[in-house]
């Protein structure tokens, strides 16, 4: 199926390997009860998700600093849910999500499974736009850091996917060709396109349930890889 032989597999995290959406919500059932916010936690999930993904997509385009990020997409929710909560509280939750999330590790099906198939033949990545205090506890704490020779994020890159100079960075990091590496992940444009833009295969997990597009091939399971690779 891909043009040339694939010998480096490059993953995203969030919504590829680990389970963000479970995780997330375990963490906030936590610390909303641990600062007596008092709110349904469906609810405020609902609310929050789309608030949040918006929040990346400014993050990803310099619209927005990361504590901004980690500001507004609460402010935002509470706001939306009428509820006044002081900037103090807001900040609270803030650290203490970061500080908890990676606690959680509940990975997204078949992710074990597939990467020990993978493991003994390809090199395998992960490129991140999360932030590195954070992700790589988050491999550690799932059990599957020791799957990936080079790990690289935003921070450590200076700029986020889908921006070139990440994945010219991977790259050269993982000392291979575009065209012999394959980029995996569930975002079409930070992913997909900006792999694909520098020659990268790309494969696209179809997290979100987005509409086929026609750039590459979509799977809906990571256990699917098995019959492509």
């Amino acid at each position: 199926m891909f043009d040339h032989k694939v010998t480096d597999v490059f993953f995203d995290l969030d919504h590829t390997l680990w389970d963000f959406e479970k995780n997330s919500a375990l963490t906030f059932a936590k610390i909303l009860a641990d600062n007596k916010v008092n709110v349904q936690l469906d609810r405020f999930l609902k609310l929050y998700s789309p608030i949040n993904l918006q929040m990346w997509a400014l993050y990803r385009e310099n619209g927005i600093s990361k504590s901004e990020l980690r500001y507004q997409r609460l402010k935002q929710t509470f706001d939306k849910l009428n509820i006044e909560v002081t900037d103090q509280v807001i900040n609270t939750l803030a650290h203490d999500y970061i500080a908890h999330l990676s606690s959680f590790t509940h990975l997204l099906p078949n992710t074990v499974q597939t990467l020990e198939y993978l493991f003994p033949k390809y090199k395998l990545h992960i490129i991140t736009n999360g932030f590195q205090e954070v992700q790589t506890k988050k491999l550690k704490g799932s059990g599957i850091h020791h799957y990936f020779q080079k790990i690289i994020d935003s921070e450590m890159a200076g700029v986020k996917k889908p921006h070139p100079y990440i994945f010219e960075i991977a790259l050269e990091m993982a000392e291979v060709a575009p065209q012999n590496s394959l980029m995996i992940g569930d975002n079409l444009e930070a992913d997909i396109l900006g792999a694909k833009a520098l020659g990268m295969q790309v494969l696209h997990y179809n997290f979100h349930k987005d509409d086929h597009h026609g750039v590459c091939k979509m799977i809906t399971d990571l256990i699917e890889i098995k019959n492509i690779l």
